[in-house]
């Protein structure tokens, strides 16, 4: 009885303090802190952004991987070897008054290193023609488990050190690419590890000066129609902001990378570039905030010709953002096999060249028209289960 006494004497308060001690233990409504930090870098993102979706100029995709430059130097004959990447790189990034169309060119880690056949580094020939050295930093597609056959896209693990070294270098924006498959699905799960490597990608880039390039890929494969490609785009882009969000991204300082809504590249009914546009245009302003400066659309296999076509259609009227292209193929196809690997060729693959980047700089404007182009600008160029 003792021990009971103390213990009743010791820790309970007089039954005159009763009130007083309850009211004292009420629990305080938890508080939630709205604080974000803001990235060191933010005005320099912001104005990163602005220059690069700057009026009439878009982006050159010059990022492809080396075993895939491999498959396009195979194309014309050439070998996959340093020398003939190199070459190439050259004549893109030479071509004379390519800024005037071109703000900024995605650049593969071997690119951003590398230097020109006369020995100027090739980030230098870029800021000379005022235009914006960008990196493409993702690892890859590799198998999602627990999916319906579908990918996700590797690269975090150790992507701030990468992107530090990469500004040091003279990068000012990155890419990511990861893609969403339509005839396999696609499943809850690919959708929401698609748009969350995309954003903490985005978060990460963001603290590194790097403007982050937003690339959730549809990919063309299927018999689908436009109808069902809307329908997950519009999942996707809400997941993607939905996850942006929640990783503190600023919008200000990103660029997005998306898909065209187009038919499945094997579906019977083909869409004209109205339709294209009009279905776009109304995907953007249903999912897209208008504080995001620019929209670079990828060509996704569609022809030379046709992705500019569908591009000068969504520029019709007044958009609240910057409605561009972020081209590869779209822009290098005719420059590729007009060189050929031939060293008196330049001249002419460079022409090919400006002749894409100023059609799309037009088109960007709403100016362009498809009077004059050749027949070959207008061959599709869709590969199924196409990788970078």
């Amino acid at each position: 009885m003792a021990s009971a006494t103390v213990l009743k004497s010791s820790f309970l308060p007089k039954k005159s303090e009763w009130g007083a001690t309850r009211q004292a233990a009420a629990p305080r409504p938890p508080t939630v802190s709205m604080v974000v930090r803001a990235s060191a870098y933010a005005d320099e993102l912001v104005k990163t952004a602005k220059t690069i979706a700057s009026p009439g100029r878009g982006i050159l995709a010059m990022d492809e991987s080396n075993a895939t430059c491999g498959k396009r130097l195979a194309s014309i004959g050439l070998e996959n070897t340093e020398a003939n990447r190199q070459a190439y790189r050259t004549l893109l990034v030479t071509a004379p008054g390519l800024g005037q169309y071109i703000s900024g060119a995605i650049l593969f880690e071997e690119t951003l290193y590398q230097s020109a056949v006369d020995g100027r580094k090739i980030v230098d020939i870029l800021a000379e023609q005022g235009i914006v050295p960008g990196i493409k930093v993702d690892k890859g597609l590799v198998p999602l488990a627990g999916s319906n056959n579908e990918s996700w896209c590797q690269g975090l693990d150790g992507l701030a050190s990468r992107e530090a070294a990469y500004y040091q270098q003279g990068a000012r924006f990155a890419k990511w690419r990861t893609v969403v498959s339509i005839p396999n699905g696609p499943s809850e799960l690919a959708v929401k590890e698609a748009a969350w490597g995309l954003a903490r990608y985005a978060a990460i880039s963001q603290d590194n000066g790097l403007v982050p390039i937003v690339e959730p890929e549809i990919l063309l494969d299927g018999e689908h129609g436009i109808e069902r490609t809307f329908e997950v785009a519009q999942k996707v882009w809400a997941e993607t902001f939905y996850a942006m969000a929640e990783n503190n991204v600023m919008f200000e300082g990103i660029l997005l990378k998306p898909s065209m809504v187009t038919p499945g590249a094997e579906a019977k009914d083909r869409a004209t570039p109205e339709q294209v546009a009009a279905y776009t245009l109304k995907l953007l302003h249903r999912r897209i905030p208008p504080s995001v400066p620019g929209i670079m659309f990828l060509s996704g296999g569609q022809s030379e010709v046709e992705a500019t076509q569908n591009l000068n259609a969504m520029n019709q009227g007044p958009n609240p953002w910057h409605v561009s292209f972020s081209y590869a193929r779209a822009l290098q196809n005719t420059c590729l096999k007009t060189w050929g690997g031939q060293p008196d060729k330049v001249k002419a693959a460079q022409d090919a060249l400006l002749l894409r980047a100023k059609a799309n700089s037009l088109a960007q404007l709403g100016k362009y028209t498809s009077d004059g182009e050749a027949a070959e600008a207008k061959e599709g160029m869709f590969v199924k289960n196409y990788s970078y």
